[in-house]
């Protein structure tokens, strides 16, 4: 890990490292938010994945995540959303390739050198923070739109590495939404079996999740129909899976809508790793 800046920030240190990903062949960037009280023990970690087009830089940045994480206790690890370099495939479209990693293993070509952000996020960077910085393995995690995507799928498949849960306007069914069906084509091929473990519905319906759950959602968020609250509450409510989803009036799918419930969701976070 290379320390690339640092920022005080209330009372704790805003990081920016960069490191080389055996997982993704390249370098990859990602932030790190150690609150004041890590200067005295290590602390429960809350993950944030962000959403399409975003580096580690948007919610770092733009989230307000840092003033609830300092009150609170916890870290904070903001990653980058896919590989970026030369030699990283990419495409014109905003939604596929480089800022849209959508947190897969691709095994297609173009995308299987560089594009496994599952296993970069599940395995390599989370021993790398755990290795190297003053963290517990009491650990959340939370993310936007595509990135809430990843955080349900990667906690839905690894209840033993994460306590709590939570999402900001998520793709909760990406094998029946344009948001999905269009990448998982280009990352994991047509076989659209293959695309299950990276579907939230779908995981809910089959596995469930051993905690409760908290999803926030804009009432007037553009995109919606991509992301389909309803398909995932469906499952919820069939599997009587406790879980809160919050509809709030007035708000869109931008970064003005999660810095309004950063709070809440630092703080559920707060309440579950705090608490053995």
């Amino acid at each position: 890990m290379e320390l690339i800046t640092r920022n005080r920030c209330f009372g704790g240190d805003q990081d920016v490292y960069t490191h080389k990903s055996d997982v993704c062949g390249v370098d990859m960037t990602f932030a790190v938010y150690l609150p004041p009280q890590s200067r005295m023990h290590p602390v429960p970690l809350l993950w944030y994945l962000s959403g399409l087009t975003c580096t580690h830089d948007n919610a770092m940045t733009k989230g307000g995540f840092q003033k609830y994480a300092a009150d609170h206790g916890l870290a904070l690890v903001f990653p980058d959303t896919s590989p970026r370099g030369d030699g990283v495939a990419d495409d014109e479209a905003y939604d596929l390739g480089v800022g849209a990693g959508f947190y897969v293993n691709a095994t297609q070509d173009p995308w299987l050198p560089h594009f496994q952000m599952y296993d970069y996020v599940v395995k390599e960077l989370r021993n790398l923070v755990m290795d190297q910085l003053p963290v517990t393995d009491r650990q959340g995690i939370t993310g936007h739109s595509m990135g809430g995507h990843g955080a349900l799928i990667m906690a839905l498949r690894n209840p033993s590495l994460f306590v709590s849960l939570s999402a900001f306007a998520p793709i909760v069914n990406p094998s029946r939404s344009d948001w999905g069906r269009k990448q998982f084509s280009a990352y994991l091929g047509e076989d659209e079996a293959a695309w299950s473990d990276y579907d939230a519905t779908t995981l809910m319906s089959e596995v469930g999740w051993h905690g409760d759950i908290l999803i926030d959602q804009g009432a007037n968020d553009q995109f919606v129909d991509l992301l389909r609250p309803q398909a995932f509450a469906e499952a919820v409510n069939h599997r009587r899976q406790p879980c809160v989803m919050r509809t709030h009036a007035g708000h869109d799918h931008s970064y003005f809508f999660v810095s309004s419930f950063a709070g809440d969701h630092v703080a559920w976070h707060a309440e579950r790793l705090l608490t053995d």
